[in-house]
């Protein structure tokens, strides 16, 4: 763009100055200011950050981090035009290094800084230098890891056990499930965005191009998918690469829209390209120490009181150090007294005694703090996992800044204090709730972290406007000619299970006449799959913990720990209940419950084997795909060995819950925390490998549209091809869930609409039937959803069985459900008795039960 006028800058400090909210074309202007134009502006931006400190109740505080810079390896798969850091297998051969640092090379390091009263452990490595060097492969399986990752878990949970320090973690580009099973070993991580630009990825010559961890967008994807696992995350940009004055403008509001919308960005950097030899970069001019200041003071303007802004202290001259403290900082970020910085080898760190002459000259007072910084310390959950948060705490004040004059010792990576009371003491908690008549239900309407769990409600709404439009409005829902109604009709009738994704979704959509006839083939298709009998098991739903903070939007059922109704059973009363199941004739129970952070590392295998133990026969339905996925990270097991140990103490099947909407772009407004739906797909398509039958399920009328609901069968259907040729147990069942609105959060926030219609319900069921037919006999209704006359009505619409008979179900009725939590044998035989069909017990997977 064409340099601003004196106007522009001038018309877009004076909104600064008085608070409003700048747009990215205000924040290009700005960045451009000069002379006593930036002095104002720099001015501005010291003051929403002395507020914020004020806030925060630290004023006139800076922080800083000691810590030891840890380079685990130097190999990258990236080519980077600025880096230096970076280096091939040979040059290391050549010095005399292996491709990693050995555990002892770490473990050195650590006790070193350890000694020295540094708090933190920077792990900054390479980004999978094993997808480019075989060397790094080579290594890391001598060693017995699989990937660079798993090697970083291990040391990470040494230095915590052998040195007390907090491991940092910033490895670069990680898929949620790497972030997930991070972090249990780390307090905090870290990536830098550095620029949103495409320009400079996908320009041959320009800084990131041929770097493939450096595309913009995989980059917010990993910050996104910290913010949903509620990881404190640092990150920021690096100025000066080559990016144009409106790129950096919008690098800086995508960080701001990323911190508002999960507030899990605890500091964000700004950093300033200094020019390295030896690297393509190398006659790319420093950045200007204006432009610095510039890009300081827009970030905190933008960011806002809350943000934390830092500035390496270390990459420009000391005495300029004061300029970015009145630009808008308020944190150093790691000082090292032991380890150089290896990415800027040539700027070597203050000392910190010339760094607290320089902070307190302009008038604050320098304090260390931790890795973590106060906020998320004090917090506690769901930010910090409950096997760090004792180490944590040894170095923490009330605070949540540094403890004057520690040193940190070792301390186990185990359970915490007080973790034998989750499970393997009494129950706790509102028990009431599984007594055996129903009871009230959810004493308020909402949680008590409302406000925060579920990320910023603003964004949800601006997110959900992109995926759902309601039927009312929506063009696919209005009347299809004739023609093509017919036309997809047919194509059903001749072809059910392969119909096009046109002639699907003008099914899904159908009403009158043609909704009818979609419902009469799909009875049809019902018989000659599995007859007239509907169908049932005799089990017992046990929810044995509803403590939860993945922050699904339309959840009631979760709690906070500290909330009345938040409750967590022991094993006992886990096995106590299948005992009483087993003894009123049921054959399954089926067990699920919050993904609790004080869970035992072993919960899942010990519930199993709890349940086996008492009753032998009993088969165990247990354990959503988020659970498994929660396994891996506690237990540090793979996907796979995680499932073939848990069906080793006696699990039988998996519920394909956690499903909602297979397709992100849903699942995302739905959901702050969940697993995305490539990690739903491959754990349930592992479970069908290793021999463990799973059922699946679709939870629709909340912000969906039917064309998400055509995607979803497709995925189910693929699914269940590739299970099935391969060998594999596959889906004994799909079970459509309509969605329980009166409490859930989603609702409450005004994002959701109340629910589907009946025509969405018959719909829904009947296309089922017709999408999957000849892959998945079984099409289920809920009764606690639905009540009588709308599983009735789904009977008739392709659905042949109505589930069990639960004795208790928790989930539905506090989400608002009013149809009960328990049906006897004679009310489910009452139900098919209805509409003229006979009702038979079956088993889980299901064969004829036992008579």
């Amino acid at each position: 763009m064409d340099a601003p006028t004196p106007q522009q800058v001038r018309r877009a400090l004076a909104r600064a100055e008085r608070g409003a909210a700048l747009d990215v074309a205000e924040a290009t202007v700005l960045l451009a200011a000069p002379g006593a134009d930036l002095d104002r502006l720099t001015a501005a931006a010291a003051k929403v950050r002395d507020a914020g400190l004020i806030a925060a109740g630290r004023p006139g505080t800076v922080t800083y981090s000691p810590k030891v810079f840890i380079p685990v390896t130097r190999l990258c798969r990236d080519r980077c035009h600025y880096c230096t850091f970076v280096e091939t297998p040979a040059q290391a051969a050549r010095e005399g290094r292996a491709p990693y640092l050995s555990p002892d090379e770490i473990l050195d390091i650590a006790r070193q800084g350890a000694e020295l009263g540094c708090l933190e452990a920077l792990f900054t490595l390479g980004d999978r230098p094993e997808d480019r060097w075989p060397e790094a492969l080579e290594w890391l399986h001598e060693e017995g890891y699989d990937s660079t990752l798993a090697y970083v878990r291990a040391m990470a949970v040494r230095v915590l056990e052998e040195t007390g320090l907090l491991p940092h973690l910033n490895p670069g580009v990680m898929s949620w499930e790497e972030l997930n099973r991070l972090k249990p070993v780390s307090p905090s991580m870290g990536m830098m965005l550095e620029t949103t630009s495409r320009r400079l990825f996908e320009t041959r010559g320009l800084a990131h191009f041929g770097s493939p961890d450096k595309d913009p967008e995989v980059r917010l994807r990993v910050l996104e998918d910290a913010g949903r696992l509620s990881i404190p995350f640092t990150t920021g940009l690096l100025v000066g690469i080559g990016e144009t004055l409106a790129e950096r403008a919008e690098t800086i509001f995508a960080l701001r829209r990323v911190s508002r919308a999960y507030g899990s960005v605890q500091e964000v950097i700004v950093q300033n390209f200094r020019a390295k030899p030896d690297t393509a970069m190398r006659h790319t001019g420093d950045l200007a120490l204006d432009d610095y200041r510039a890009a300081i003071a827009v970030t905190r303007i933008v960011l806002g009181p809350k943000a934390r802004i830092q500035a390496p202290p270390n990459l420009v001259d000391l005495a300029e150090c004061r300029a970015l403290l009145e630009a808008g900082v308020d944190d150093w970020g790691g000082v090292s007294p032991l380890t150089p910085d290896h990415v800027n080898p040539e700027r070597p760190w203050p000392s910190l005694e010339r760094l607290r002459s320089i902070t307190a000259e302009c008038g604050f007072d320098l304090r260390a703090r931790l890795t973590v910084h106060p906020e998320y310390v004090r917090q506690g959950e769901p930010w910090l996992d409950p096997r760090v948060s004792t180490h944590v705490a040894a170095l923490a004040t009330e605070d949540g800044l540094a403890r004057p004059g520690v040193r940190p010792e070792g301390l186990p990576w185990q359970e915490p204090d007080g973790a034998e009371n989750v499970l393997y003491g009494a129950s706790v908690g509102r028990t009431d709730l599984f007594e055996a008549v129903d009871t009230e239900g959810r004493t308020d309407d909402r949680r008590s972290d409302f406000a925060d769990v579920y990320g910023d409600w603003d964004q949800v709404r601006e997110a959900s406007h992109g995926v759902s439009r309601l039927p009312t409005s929506d063009s696919a829902l209005a009347p299809q000619p004739p023609s093509d109604a017919v036309a997809a009709l047919k194509a059903a009738e001749r072809d059910p299970g392969n119909l096009s994704d046109e002639h699907a979704l003008t099914l899904m959509t159908a009403e009158g006449d043609l909704l009818r006839e979609v419902c009469r083939l799909a009875d049809d298709l019902r018989k000659e799959a599995v007859g007239d009998d509907v169908t049932y098991v005799v089990n017992r739903n046990i929810n044995f913990t509803n403590v939860c903070y993945v922050g699904c939007r339309f959840c009631a059922f979760a709690q906070r720990r500290t909330d009345a109704d938040a409750y967590s059973l022991s094993l006992d009363e886990v096995a106590d209940r299948a005992q009483e199941a087993w003894e009123l004739g049921a054959t399954e129970v089926c067990m699920q419950g919050g993904i609790d952070p004080e869970l035992p590392a072993t919960a899942y295998f010990d519930l199993v084997t709890a349940v086996k133990q008492r009753v032998p026969e009993m088969h165990v339905h247990a354990f959503s795909p988020m659970e498994v996925v929660n396994g891996t990270a506690r237990t540090g097991l793979s996907i796979e060995d995680f499932l073939i140990k848990v069906r080793e103490a006696g699990l039988g099947s998996i519920p394909g819950t956690a499903a909602e909407i297979l397709d992100d772009e849903v699942r995302w407004v739905l959901t702050k925390g969940k697993l995305p739906t490539r990690t739903w797909v491959e754990i349930i398509t592992t479970a069908h490998r290793v021999g463990i039958p799973t059922t699946s399920t679709m939870m629709y009328g909340h912000v969906d549209h039917p064309r998400h609901w055509v995607g979803h069968l497709r995925v189910l259907s693929r699914i269940q091809d590739e299970s099935l040729a391969s060998g594999g147990t596959g889906f004994t069942e799909f079970v459509p869930l309509p969605f329980v609105h009166t409490s859930a959060p989603i609702y409450l926030a005004g994002v959701a609409r109340p629910g589907p219609t009946l025509r969405d319900n018959l719909a829904v069921h009947a296309m089922a039937r017709i999408m999957l037919h000849g892959r998945i006999s079984n099409i289920q209704t809920s009764w606690v959803k639905l009540g009588v006359e709308g599983t009735r009505a789904m009977l008739q619409a392709g659905a042949n069985d109505v589930g069990g008979t639960l004795m208790e179900e928790t989930i539905s009725r506090m989400a608002g459900s009013e149809h009960g939590s328990a049906k006897t044998v004679e009310e489910l035989v009452e139900i098919g008795a209805g509409i003229g069909r006979p009702v038979v017990e079956r088993t889980t997977t299901y064969g004829r039960a036992a008579p």
